[in-house]
């Protein structure tokens, strides 16, 4: 393990990166005004490898949430009003900011989520990529017009901004999670109201209020609550004004999310968790499995929905494959992310770090072995591979997210897929076969909503639609889907000329 002492004040004025407001993050962001903490109590922003406070930020009450949903609704209506191009220019000015902070953006995910910086370039680019995208969606699909079965009739098919759009979202992939859905929402005429993750108020919304504040957003369609999920997330969520509440975490928050948006007459849009099979059939190019396979589970430490939970093998493949990707794990450079060369950071709280490393010791206690890793130092768990393990052994058939690799054998190809469909989850998957029609097969059995040949899960693209099924969420993100959510269709009819009634 790598001594993190060294390099506990390099990300502690975070205060001071060129991104920050002009009095730091301890702020609310309201009706286009950083708000002071005042007299609410206050949420530690921690540095996970360093354990050390980087700043605090205010924790918002209900009032709070009531004002910024308050301030979003007043707002909206003006904003809609504004032509598309104004709409997606103030969208792309926001981009291009994102890309002039890159570095001050990757200290920051460095030190509030324990990115390294190879996530880091994956965020950015995501974020940008999802901002480029949603800003064009401001000129598309505006209406249609469809023929009538009424004589003399005219049917006008209008799309119009949803409405106000709340927005929660987790700690893992804090910028681009919120991204995703703040920025096509404003370029289609909505406002919204976003409560980060309490351990990611800064990533998860407070920086995107300052780009878009720079970009020149009109006041009060944007507005940024950070507080505690179990103060404040009931009551979010359940909230009368917005029309969609879009949020990213856990299957077993959100379940209790869609529900109250739902009693409130609110569209749900929930991504949830994940219990991803990587399968490697028999005729399986190994070395390029293994290498999917190992960016599949350590990547961010395996804090990813879309990670590789269990790595299915063929029989036949199976030693050299657990030989293979354990080689991988013991070479994978563990350290603070703020060091060069560090591709494994710690997880994000000491809560994640018991779990992982309790479906790891729980797993053994049940026949499984450590090929490769299974210790932990503070907060940096290592990536762990594990040979002997059967798809219901904690490790498996929990969504473990951390650096851990649980590697099961199979006999045929439905074999796999029996395995790989035995989970109420049904995020993504990948599949690896030199012969891509059996690959194919395969995936098409595969009971989720993305599947990936000869490659991971680990895939993500703003034009091309993201979502799962059953307990992994429902609904679509990225272009053309998201559009769907955050817009609404009004019917308008012109009877052109006079109508004959039966009376």
């Amino acid at each position: 393990m790598m001594d993190t002492s060294d390099s506990a004040a390099k990300g502690s004025d975070v205060d001071e990166l060129g991104i920050a407001p002009e009095n730091g993050w301890n702020a609310l962001y309201l009706d286009g005004e950083w708000v002071p903490a005042s007299d609410r109590d206050l949420i530690d922003v921690e540095n996970p490898a360093t354990r050390t406070t980087l700043t605090t930020v205010p924790s918002g009450t209900e009032d709070d949430v009531d004002e910024a949903y308050a301030i979003a609704e007043e707002a909206q209506a003006e904003w809609a009003e504004r032509p598309p191009q104004e709409r997606a220019a103030v969208v792309s000015e926001a981009c291009e900011l994102l890309g002039e902070y890159a570095d001050d953006l990757a200290t920051l995910f460095a030190v509030e989520c324990g990115g390294v910086q190879l996530k880091a370039d994956f965020e950015i680019q995501l974020a940008q990529g999802t901002m480029d995208v949603g800003a064009g969606l401001a000129m598309r699909d505006g209406g249609r017009r469809k023929d009538s079965v009424t004589p003399g009739k005219e049917n006008l098919l209008v799309r119009e901004p949803a409405g106000v759009v709340g927005v929660i979202t987790p700690w893992n992939f804090p910028l681009y999670l919120t991204s995703r859905v703040v920025a096509p929402a404003i370029a289609l005429g909505n406002s919204v109201v976003v409560k980060p993750d309490e351990h990611t108020p800064l990533t998860g919304g407070l920086v995107l209020a300052r780009a878009f504040e720079e970009a020149g957003l009109p006041d009060g369609v944007l507005n940024v609550v950070p507080g505690y999920g179990h103060e404040i997330g009931d009551h979010f969520s359940g909230h009368p004004v917005p029309s969609v509440m879009s949020f990213t975490g856990s299957s077993e928050v959100g379940r209790g999310v869609g529900q109250r948006a739902v009693g409130s007459y609110t569209e749900p849009a929930l991504e949830l968790g994940g219990n991803n099979a990587h399968v490697v059939l028999s005729d399986a190019d190994l070395e390029r499995a293994i290498d999917a396979g190992a960016f599949g589970s350590f990547t961010h430490q395996g804090q990813e929905c879309i990670s590789i939970n269990r790595h299915l093998v063929h029989e036949s493949l199976y030693e050299e494959y657990v030989a293979g990707l354990a080689d991988r794990a013991e070479q994978l450079p563990i350290g603070d992310p703020l060091e060069e060369g560090s591709l494994v950071g710690p997880v994000i709280n000491e809560s994640q770090r018991d779990k992982i490393v309790g479906f790891i010791e729980e797993s053994v206690e049940r026949g499984a072995t450590v090929e490769a890793g299974g210790s932990h130092d503070g907060l940096f768990v290592e990536p762990t591979v594990l040979s002997g393990v059967t798809n219901d052994m904690p490790a498996a058939c929990n969504e473990h997210f951390g650096p851990v690799a649980p590697v099961i054998p199979f006999e045929t190809d439905e074999e796999a897929i029996r395995l790989a469909n035995d989970t109420e989850y049904g995020l993504s998957g990948s599949v690896h076969s030199t012969d891509v029609a059996r690959a194919r097969d395969v995936a098409d059995a595969m009971e989720t909503g993305m599947v990936h040949i000869n490659d991971q899960p680990l895939n993500d693209e703003p034009h091309v639609a993201f979502g799962g099924v059953g307990a992994s969420g429902m609904g679509r993100y990225n272009d053309e889907w998201i559009l769907e959510t955050l817009t609404s269709v009004k019917w308008i009819s012109i009877q052109r000329e006079p109508r004959e009634y039966p009376y």
